[in-house]
């Protein structure tokens, strides 16, 4: 058994992949998707489901390793933000060489500041500097840098 990816759905699939590619160096893993049929239907339980996205490699990892799956339905449904302390799917994390760089560039890519970077001593481990962000669709991104 292994970890194979994420999925996260959004009205323009192919701006939030822009996004992941520009701010976190993922790559595109061809080909675009463009699904539709009964089959689709039937996995999904989505009446009439048709998809479109792409995969991307997450940065760090060979081409064996896990992708965000960034698609967008036909008709998708709106929802309300995710709170950190929401019950379920949290947020994405990235370890990053310097979280404040990384911020600046996802501040500038679209994205937004969900809390402030914050460090803080963890014994046996060392020193995390982290922040909450936010993806132009609003998904949560944990930036973390360890020393």
């Amino acid at each position: 058994m292994r970890y194979v990816h994420t999925n996260i759905i959004s009205h323009d699939w192919e701006k939030l992949a822009g996004f992941y590619i520009e701010v976190f160096d993922c790559t595109l893993v061809p080909p675009i998707r463009n699904q539709q049929g009964q089959w689709l239907s039937n996995g999904t339980g989505v009446k009439d489901a048709h998809l479109t996205g792409a995969h991307l490699r997450l940065p760090g990892y060979d081409e064996d390793g896990p992708t965000l799956e960034i698609y967008q339905y036909s008709k998708t449904i709106d929802a309300q933000l995710a709170e950190p302390n929401q019950r379920g799917y949290g947020h994405l994390a990235f370890e990053v060489d310097d979280v404040l760089d990384v911020l600046q560039k996802l501040e500038a890519a679209g994205g937004s500041r969900n809390g402030e970077p914050t460090s803080r001593q963890i014994d046996g481990l060392g020193t995390i500097t982290f922040v909450y962000a936010r993806d132009p669709d609003g998904n949560l991104i944990e930036l973390q840098q360890w020393s």
